[in-house]
Formats: structure tokens, C-alpha cells, sequence
């Protein structure tokens, strides 16, 4: 049996009549004796807040709910193992929901006449077709405390969901989406960077639970803080040639952030991005000359992959100078033969533990220093380093299996 216990937060419907001339939500009122029992009456409600939260780089505190809709009880066991419960039915399909609740603990919805009803016929949402600009912009809310809504665009997608964000902005609606598949979620949830507060989807495919699952993940991670610690450079030298590579972002980095390299997974360096002007060369604030084809890079997921393996399209993690991390989408990835320098640090120089990794020995190269009192000291190009400067690295366990941690016994140096 499937169990996931509730969560204690809750969203409280307004019941009411949608008028689509002027899409004004006519509220029947409550005092607030009356919404305190609601609350305590829909405790095990779909209300309850069991959603992932999917936080993106406008708003990181916004929350993103997921309902499924499917008939597929694999998918149905997969969705409530990652935090999924309520899941949609059409009004004919009450005995399967009937079963699913027998087996694990689900918040069913009932498409009815236009609405979703929940198992009690409360009204939890108004259901919109939507084929026509003229219909989109019926949606634009007056109230502040409209119901939830959800709007199946009938195979729009991208201009659509970003006119019915612009619509929704500063408004309490909750507008969910119905898509097919993780990729159409993900246009939804992201457009005009703030997204819509939920999808709906519809799939008897399996594949695309977990595709949305990873996805949110992954956005969870963003704005979050990794720990950085200080090291102090112990050994600089030449080191021969070698082929670098350099990483080229579809975003643009400030200063203090770059990407975390290293020779071995157990210690990561932070490389800075080529922001800062130099006398040498224009800068380029999306790029970061990272290190050679072997070095390991942070990428989401809390994986590391080979800087040999990263190419187009594949998202890798930027960090700054406090830890504060994002992911960023790679345009393109350069690979050339140039003089490297060795770079070897550690935590405690009483331990015989160190970390190293390997540059291309150039004044654009830099790691990102401990101290904070000036773009001079944010960054220490190679050329210029010293033994006896700190810098920051990120420390993790070092055993490592396509790119994931493991617990295992190794030995690297």
C-alpha cells in the first residue's frame, strides 16, 4: 500500500458563479468563524498543499501544484510515490477512484458540466476550453480571490500560456494547464519566467511522471545555498599541454559566479566566468574557460559530469561567491589544445588531504577568492596565483557512478 500523509498547509476555494462577460468571480461570502471550520472540516480535502514546489528565477517562493490525470494505475503509483495525490476523473469513473483510494492515499477530482467537484461535490475548479483570442481574454481576473481555473488550450501552447501569465499577474488565481507531456508542463510552468500555478497532466505514459518529477527537482534546486569552503593554495605549476574546454552559457554570469571543476569529485574549485574587463581581451560574461577534457563539473541533480561529455542543450550549475546557485542551459562547448597549470589546495594544512585541478595557464582564467571587498579580490587569475591564497571550493564525497555520489571505498590522487 501507497501512503503519503498531508500536508499541513491549506488553500481555501471561494464558491461562486464565473460571469464570462466580465470573468468577475461573484464570492459568496464567509466570516471567518466559518472559514475556520473549512479548515478543519477539509483537512483531508484536495486542498491540502502536496504539490512539488518548482521555484524559478522571478519567483522563488511561488508554488507550483501538479494533478495527474490518468487511468493507468502504474502511473497513479508513481505520481503519489513522488508527492502527487490529486488526481482528475471524468464523472463516469467514480469506481475507479473508489479502488485507487482503497490502496493509497489520493484526493480524487470529478470533471462535471464544466467544473471539477471533489468526492464531497464542493466545487474546486471551473474548466475552460480556450480556441480563440477572444476566449483567452475573457480570463483576465478581476478579482483578487477567484476560485482555481483550469484551461486546456486545445493544443496551444507557448503564446497562449505566456498572454494567460501576463493576464494573472498580481492576482491570487491558481490557473492550471492540462498537458500531455512533460515538455508542454514545463513551457507552462516557465513562460514569461513566472509560469502558471499548476498543470494538469493528462498521459497514460509513465515516462513523462518522471521526466516531470526530474524536471522539478531540479528547479527546486535553484536559489538554494551550497556550502563553499576556504582553501589555501598549496602548490602552483606549470603542467604541459592539454586540451580545455570552455563552456559557453545561454546566460550571462555576474561577478563572483562561475562553475565548480575539479580533477577529483571529493573537492571542486569555483571557477570564475570571463565577466570581469580585462586588459587582455573583451570580456564574455557567458562563458567560463573550465578545465581539461577529464575534469569533473557540477551539473542539477547534485551529479557531476566530465567536461568532455557536456555539449548543447545539457544544463550545468552556476555558483557565486556566497554559494547561491541556478542551473543554465550550455549554447555551446569548445574544445582546444593550450598550456595548463596545476593548482593544488587544501582545508588544513595539517591534513594530508588535497584537491586539485587543472587551467589553461591565461590571464582570463581565474578562481573565485574567499575574501569579498572588491571585484580585485573576487577573482585570482592563474597567472597571478600564489601559494598561501584562499580560495573557495565545494567538498563532497568523492566516490562517484555516472556521475552520482555513492558510498564506496577509493582512492584517487
Amino acid at each position: 500500500m501507497v501512503v503519503l500523509l498531508p500536508s499541513s498547509s491549506f488553500r481555501i476555494p471561494f464558491t461562486g458563479k464565473w460571469k464570462w462577460g466580465s470573468c468577475r468571480l461573484i464570492e459568496y461570502g464567509f466570516n471567518s468563524t466559518k472559514i475556520k471550520e473549512r479548515r478543519t472540516r477539509f483537512h483531508s480535502s484536495p486542498f491540502v498543499t502536496i504539490a512539488m514546489c518548482a521555484c524559478n528565477s522571478s519567483s522563488k517562493s511561488q508554488t507550483k501544484k501538479v494533478w495527474i490525470w490518468t487511468e493507468n494505475k502504474q502511473i497513479m503509483t508513481a505520481a503519489v510515490e513522488r508527492g502527487w495525490n490529486t488526481f482528475i476523473f471524468s464523472s463516469n469513473r467514480r469506481d475507479l477512484a473508489l479502488e485507487w483510494s482503497s490502496i493509497a492515499l489520493i484526493y480524487p477530482l470529478f470533471i462535471e458540466e464544466g467544473n471539477l467537484y471533489d468526492s464531497e461535490q464542493r466545487r474546486v475548479a471551473t474548466l475552460f476550453e480556450i480556441s480563440s483570442p477572444q476566449q483567452l481574454e475573457k480570463l483576465q481576473p478581476l478579482n483578487e480571490e477567484a476560485e482555481n481555473v483550469v484551461v486546456d488550450l486545445l493544443g496551444w501552447q507557448v503564446i497562449p500560456a505566456e498572454n494567460i501569465v501576463a493576464a494573472i499577474q498580481g492576482t491570487q488565481k491558481t490557473v492550471f494547464a492540462i498537458s500531455k507531456t512533460s515538455s508542454e508542463a514545463q513551457i507552462f510552468l516557465e513562460a514569461l519566467e513566472q509560469g502558471l500555478g499548476g498543470v494538469i497532466l493528462k498521459t497514460e505514459d509513465l515516462k513523462a511522471v518522471l521526466e516531470l518529477k526530474d524536471y522539478l527537482d531540479r528547479r527546486n534546486e535553484e536559489g538554494s545555498l551550497l556550502n563553499l569552503t576556504k582553501a589555501t593554495v598549496t602548490n602552483v605549476q606549470m603542467a604541459g599541454m592539454g586540451d580545455r574546454v570552455c563552456v559557453d552559457l545561454c546566460s550571462l554570469m555576474r561577478p563572483g559566479e562561475g562553475l565548480l571543476v575539479g580533477s577529483f569529485a571529493r573537492g571542486l574549485f569555483l571557477v570564475h566566468s570571463e565577466c570581469l574587463e580585462s586588459n587582455y581581451i573583451s570580456s564574455r560574461p557567458f562563458r567560463v574557460n573550465a578545465g581539461p577534457v577529464h575534469a569533473y563539473v557540477a551539473v542539477p541533480g547534485g551529479k557531476t559530469s566530465y567536461l568532455s561529455e557536456l555539449k548543447v542543450g545539457k544544463e550545468v550549475i552556476v555558483v557565486d561567491q556566497n554559494g547561491m546557485q541556478r542551473t543554465a542551459i550550455i549554447g555551446r562547448v569548445k574544445i582546444e589544445t593550450r598550456p595548463l597549470i596545476l593548482v593544488e589546495a587544501k582545508i588544513d594544512l595539517d591534513n594530508q588531504t588535497s584537491y586539485s585541478i587543472l587551467l589553461q595557464n591565461a590571464e582570463t582564467v581565474s578562481l573565485v577568492s574567499s575574501r569579498k571587498d572588491g571585484h580585485q579580490q573576487t577573482a585570482i587569475p592563474v597567472t597571478s596565483l600564489k601559494i598561501g591564497d584562499e580560495i573557495l571550493v565545494r567538498l563532497q564525497g568523492g566516490a562517484r557512478h555516472t556521475g552520482i555520489e555513492i558510498e564506496e571505498f577509493i582512492v584517487e590522487k
